[in-house]
């Protein structure tokens, strides 16, 4: 299903050098951050607009950031953006003040093509240590890159003392699906960071499975299609009505409301979503390789900034 899907996991490790202060929710400050530093780093033109600009087809920028459809694209021809190939995942400790010598972690994975570009993504966050972040544009410094191997340690593929990247395997899904507890028909999914998922038109708070399974193959065929170039050929029907054959059997979700400036749109966004945990109880096997596949790239609005991050839990 998934055999051509290719992404890297990082955890980016960062040293205070003066005080730093961030929001409880530290998604956006990273993610707006990289995306001023980002365009400040590779745009050649940085007073034109992505929409106009005559190199928007070949540009860094424009792919990981703006990230339009490519002309002559067979799905999404009434989006002007598809979804974006990368995830920053802030820290998810609710400390806010940091002191000089403090460290901070956050994770990043890319897909598909955009690993490619793991350069620019560590130049950029050296460059917005430079810069400064949260409430007084805090120093920082990046002192090392780990790529993520699920099957082995994090191996250390960049420091601040060598400058040097090292190169690393992609990884893939592991599309067996084996039960993740003793009960193969019952399944917990604990969900992290906010999540945005939408049916019909309206958020969800009241979550059920086949809505779940609904916005991770929407995802998932998405970013199959733009960054690893493969087609996902799936009978979407026939998995959503098997997915309603599976019930919701314990839920614990409550709504977590945030908001964020952006500066490039000059507006105030609410991002608000979800946490807590829900336990799903039924015929699961079929669905695992997407509920895994789930775990690494999340689901829902906002992932970018870390939105929708679950985990799956043993009961």
């Amino acid at each position: 299903m998934l055999r051509d899907f290719s992404f890297s996991s990082y955890t980016f490790k960062l040293r205070a050098e003066e005080e730093i202060r961030l929001p409880e929710y530290k998604g956006s400050t990273l993610r707006g951050g990289f995306g001023h530093a980002f365009k400040r780093v590779v745009c050649a033109l940085r007073t034109q607009e992505c929409e106009a600009c005559l190199l928007k087809e070949k540009c860094v920028y424009s792919y990981v950031f703006e990230t339009p459809p490519p002309e002559g694209s067979e799905v999404m021809r009434k989006y002007e953006h598809a979804p974006h190939p990368f995830i920053i995942l802030p820290p998810l400790k609710k400390k806010q003040n940091f002191v000089r010598g403090d460290e901070l972690e956050f994770g990043l994975t890319l897909i598909g093509r955009a690993v490619d570009f793991l350069p620019y993504f560590v130049y950029t966050f050296e460059e917005l240590g430079q810069i400064g972040i949260g409430k007084g544009r805090g120093k920082y410094r990046l002192e090392e890159v780990f790529f993520l191997n699920g099957s082995s340690e994090p191996a250390s593929i960049y420091s601040s003392e060598t400058r040097k990247l090292i190169s690393h395997p992609r990884d893939s899904f592991d599309m067996n699906s084996e039960p993740v507890s003793k009960d193969s028909r019952k399944l917990t999914l604990e969900f992290k960071t906010p999540t945005r998922l939408k049916f019909n038109n309206d958020l969800v708070l009241d979550l059920e499975f086949h809505i779940l399974i609904r916005n991770l193959l929407r995802r998932l065929s998405m970013l199959s299609y733009f960054h690893c170039g493969q087609r996902l050929d799936l009978d979407f029907k026939g998995i959503i009505d098997q997915a309603r054959g599976v019930q919701v059997k314990k839920k614990n979700l409550r709504w977590f409301d945030w908001e964020r400036y952006s500066a490039r749109q000059d507006t105030r966004m609410n991002l608000g979503g979800f946490l807590g945990k829900v336990t799903f109880e039924g015929d699961l096997e079929p669905f695992m390789p997407l509920i895994k596949a789930g775990e690494v790239v999340h689901v829902g609005k906002g992932t970018s900034f870390g939105l929708g991050k679950y985990v799956i839990r043993g009961e």
